[in-house]
């Protein structure tokens, strides 16, 4: 189901079918670097994850990490990244998200997905402030927040979900 639409975008909600471009991107140099191994290498594995992940966010809370198909041109229809919003268990607050296939990078396709994104959580969702996390080396993602406006806010850890977890940068953007 198409969410969002920008001049060269569409963000819609993940099926049973994008487990292998889901696959393709979290085996991605760049994910396994500044997200962390998911232990996905199976098609069916994939599946699940969606199921229980996005699928299942969205069924909960109205929202989740949405596919980034190209809109237009050779590759229309062509998933090349996820972008959308979070409710982790570790944040009082929602969570922008975003990844995108390394053959996607400097396009400006993360920032056009995160503004519309951003717009719908506002605008649509109602939401009052969002927040977003980041390695400290994650530059490319540390410069999109803030270009959309985020702010440092502090550094911290998610025990919870990995014992040796380094420090994560949070990033806050609180609407007007």
């Amino acid at each position: 189901m198409k969410i969002l639409e920008t001049n060269r975008l569409v963000l819609r909600t993940f099926t049973m079918d994008d487990a292998a471009f889901y696959l393709a991107l979290v085996n991605e140099p760049g994910w396994l670097r500044f997200i962390g191994n998911r232990g996905l290498s199976q098609l069916e594995d994939t599946r699940t994850a969606i199921l229980k992940g996005p699928i299942a966010m969205y069924e909960r809370l109205g929202f989740c990490l949405y596919v980034v198909e190209q809109k237009t041109g050779v590759e229309a229809n062509t998933s090349i990244g996820i972008c959308g919003l979070i409710k982790r268990d570790q944040l009082d607050d929602v969570d922008l998200g975003f990844a995108f296939l390394a053959e996607y990078g400097g396009y400006g396709y993360a920032l056009e997905a995160a503004q519309a994104t951003m717009d719908y959580a506002n605008n649509t969702l109602g939401l009052e402030r969002v927040v977003a996390i980041t390695s400290p080396d994650n530059i490319g993602s540390i410069k999109l927040l803030k270009k959309i406006g985020f702010k440092f806010e502090k550094m911290m850890t998610f025990k919870s979900t990995n014992p040796d977890a380094p420090d994560t940068q949070l990033f806050g953007y609180e609407f007007n």
